[in-house]
């Protein structure tokens, strides 16, 4: 689609004022959202006031609205719940409250209202909105306002963006909080585990959700929990026999930890609720086991946002203020939400009811509708969990006959063993026999390859690294070896999991194919690399732990600055020429620069960012943050950076200088690259059995078209399965790149958040688009 670009450089906010407030209860990521606002609003030219206490400050008025400046949101990107306060207010809900929240807006001239809460929150916006022309009637009918205010302040336009931890909001796939809430689970379970390990013991974990269940959901698929209880799917009638028959059976494996996650809000088919207590009690009385309940409460709202959180919270804190500035008298108000990969645009009131269409559906008894209602993103989570964490008895799977070998390929990401385990026990349930394979090909070639069963990979999702061992090495220089290997193991299908050497092997077998037979059989490539610099895909499995682990070191070299002051730090990441963690860890950091290969740099861009940084040492914010991608530029080295700076900055500043190195590819995975990695992988599995059974013909398997050799990467709003033989024109070799990347279209994001001048092309937003209902069939096809 060839469109102009549209900028948003004639979308001026002179004369207007927009409130901001955050209501109802905190997340983590509020903060992130404040200062986009705020930012963006004063870059372009509107005013924008804080509103303290969320509408309770709106109707007390006085001190609780005041008008901010750029340097108000500093420091607060990397503090978890809201600085500007959150509170429950009755007077809101009234009449007369509302009136003098009115009252208190007009004095201001404000009548642009940015709202970041969870859906009761945003529904009394609406009906404020609605209300508004009549409040300021009779206002002036008080003679508290004069006839021209009136006309001049007509109407309120409100934006909505969803805060809130328990991700319970329809029309959007993640809401502010959810993410970094999860982290917090996530590090308790780990840390759990080692315990329970020592003892044999069972822990039951009592996780928020009252009305829905997608946190204990995520959590339990991201640590492979034995059983799960959440509100949308209670379990079937004896679900108690079923329960304690796994936990035994799992015991019996050699399992010596048992881990059951209940929200707070669960209950069986008849609406009674089961409480972890509940749940404890029977699992000691009817087998004996030593067991223990956690609630985690409200650690799970508290900690610093995670990488996730403020990525998304700044980029819909932007596309807030443009909603906002490009509203009419006729728009509805609208919230900011995500799919997939995508900022948009959705009618506040569309959302809310079809939320609480989701609470209607439970009470009624109509589970999977509620389910359904959920959206995607919600059914997916719960049919991969459903097929991951329960063994069928060998006697109910079927034999297909088929020998499936798994590898890593590359460097370590964290989140390969997530999809191992996920590849590994789908395929055993489609009927297939597994394998393998030890250190990526130079293993294969070595014969280096095993049978594994279901239990070998249990406890695998919260592990780093690679457990099967990976190696750069690609196939060419050993493709009769490999060859004699496929044939000697009867291998039928391949999953190759890794970065751009995964997806270059794969090129090779697939042009192999003409001399070696043994190559025509389905491979499937999953990306999985901290630089995220696979074609095909906007995210790779390892990227999002790494982002994390950057912007943890960020905040942390951001604090050491807070004692002394004017200093510059210069930190350079990995990625090779890609420069993604340089730009969404300056994103995520709130640096003031990152240089990367993707966007040449002059000596004359360095010494802008030097005049630049100089400029932010008069004010009240004394350090600096600059990130560099260690291939941005083979000249200007992280060495030259800094001493161009040093020299620069003498008297003004003094330069620091970090290199992160493998830290980057380190540590436990997030949540998110277990989530990723087991749902991308489930789902290669299965497309793995469709081809299978397509391409197996007089007694064996024969692929030999393009179409059996794919990746499966994230696109926008989609998975897809695409031809490796097609990605080749997507794909500069050289640097070992795609040609086209998503995420330099949120450079202009950094820079404005940063103060600089820049274009922002905002095409893609501005459409008010509407929540889509979607049909069973569609949770087959795409979401993640």
């Amino acid at each position: 689609m060839d469109h102009q670009p549209k900028f948003f450089e004639n979308l001026s906010g002179t004369g207007k004022a927009i409130g901001v407030l955050t209501s109802g209860g905190d997340a983590q990521g509020m903060n992130a959202a404040v200062r986009a606002v705020v930012r963006m609003g004063i870059y372009v030219k509107a005013k924008v006031y804080f509103v303290y206490e969320g509408y309770q400050g709106m109707v007390d008025g006085g001190d609780n609205i005041v008008e901010v400046s750029w340097e108000s949101v500093s420091s607060i990107l990397q503090v978890g719940g809201t600085v500007i306060g959150s509170a429950r207010c009755k007077a809101f809900r009234t009449r007369e409250g509302r009136l003098q929240a009115a009252y208190n807006l007009v004095q201001r001239g404000i009548t642009n209202l940015c709202v970041i809460g969870g859906d009761g929150s945003l529904t009394g916006a609406n009906l404020f909105r609605e209300e508004w022309s009549g409040l300021l009637e009779e206002l002036a009918q008080k003679g508290k306002i004069d006839e021209e205010a009136v006309k001049k302040y007509a109407y309120l336009n409100i934006v909505g963006m969803v805060g809130s931890i328990d991700n319970d909001f329809c029309g959007t796939d993640m809401t502010i909080g959810t993410d970094s809430a999860l982290h917090r689970i996530i590090e308790v379970v780990d840390a759990i585990m080692t315990t329970a390990q020592s003892h044999q013991r069972t822990f039951v974990l009592e996780v928020m959700g009252r009305h829905c269940g997608y946190l204990a959901l995520v959590s339990a698929l991201a640590c492979g929990a034995d059983w799960v209880f959440i509100p949308e799917y209670p379990p079937e009638e004896g679900w108690e026999d079923s329960m304690c028959v796994k936990l035994s059976e799992n015991r019996a494996r050699k399992k010596r930890l048992n881990i059951i996650i209940v929200a707070e809000g669960a209950i069986d088919c008849h609406n009674k609720p089961i409480t972890s207590e509940k749940v404890k009690d029977l699992v000691v009385q009817r087998l004996g086991f030593d067991t223990r309940v956690t609630i985690l409460g409200h650690v799970q709202r508290g900690g610093t946002p995670s990488a996730f959180d403020r990525i998304l919270a700044s980029r819909m804190g932007v596309e807030a203020v443009l909603a906002l500035l490009e509203a009419t008298p006729d728009t509805p108000a609208c919230v900011v939400s995500l799919s997939g990969n995508q900022a948009v645009r959705l009618p506040l009131m569309e959302c809310v009811q079809m939320t609480q269409e989701v609470q209607k559906a439970m009470d009624e008894g109509r589970f999977v509708e509620a389910v359904r209602l959920r959206g995607r993103s919600f059914e997916n989570n719960l049919n991969t969990y459903k097929l991951l964490s329960h063994k069928r008895p060998d006697a109910e799977l079927p034999k297909t006959n088929f020998n499936v070998a798994i590898l890593n390929v590359g460097a370590p990401a964290a989140g390969m063993n997530a999809a191992v385990r996920a590849a590994v026990r789908v395929g055993i349930t489609e009927g297939h026999k597994m394998f393998a394979v030890i250190d990526g090909f130079e293993g294969f070639a070595r014969g280096k390859i095993k049978e594994i069963s279901w239990g070998d990979v249990g406890g695998w999702t919260g592990q780093g690294g690679s457990i099967l061992g990976t190696k750069r090495t690609l196939p060419a220089k050993y493709l009769e070896k490999i060859a004699d290997q496929m044939r000697t193991n009867n291998i039928n299908a391949l999953m190759v999991i890794g970065g751009f050497e995964a997806y270059e092997s794969c090129l090779q077998l697939h042009e192999a194919r003409s001399r070696f037979e043994e190559f025509c059989v389905p491979v499937c490539v999953l990306p999985a690399t901290i630089s995220n610099n696979v074609p095909g895909t906007d995210f790779s499995i390892g990227a999002d732990t790494a982002l994390n682990a950057i912007v943890e070191t960020c905040d942390r070299i951001k604090q050491s600055a807070s004692g002394t002051k004017r200093r510059v730090f210069i930190i350079e990441t990995m990625g090779g020429y890609c420069g993604y963690l340089a730009n969404m860890g300056a994103l995520a950091a709130g640096a003031d620069a990152a240089y990367i290969f993707e966007e040449q740099f002059d000596i004359r861009e360095l010494q802008a960012n030097v005049e630049h940084l100089t400029e932010k040492m008069k004010t009240s914010i004394q350090r600096g943050l600059v990130l560099r991608n260690e291939n941005s530029n083979e000249n200007y080295t992280t060495d030259f950076i800094y001493q161009l700076y040093s020299e620069e900055g003498k008297g003004v500043f003094d330069c620091r200088k970090n290199v992160l190195g493998h830290m980057q590819q380190g540590g436990a995975p997030s949540p998110f690259d277990r989530n990723f990695g087991t749902k991308i992988s489930a789902k290669a599995m299965q497309w793995i059995s469709k081809k299978l059974k397509e391409t197996y013909r007089k007694g064996k398997v024969f692929a030999n078209t393009d179409d059996s050799v794919c990746l499966l990467g994230m696109r926008r709003r989609n998975l897809v399965f695409q031809p490796v033989a097609e990605l080749k024109n997507e794909t500069d070799f050289v640097h070992r790149i795609p040609k086209e990347q998503w995420w330099l279209k949120l450079r202009p994001l950094m820079k404005i958040l940063a103060k600089y001048k820049t274009s922002y092309d905002v095409s893609d937003s501005g459409q008010l688009e509407h929540v889509a209902m979607h049909s069973p069939k569609e949770a087959e096809t795409g979401a993640i």
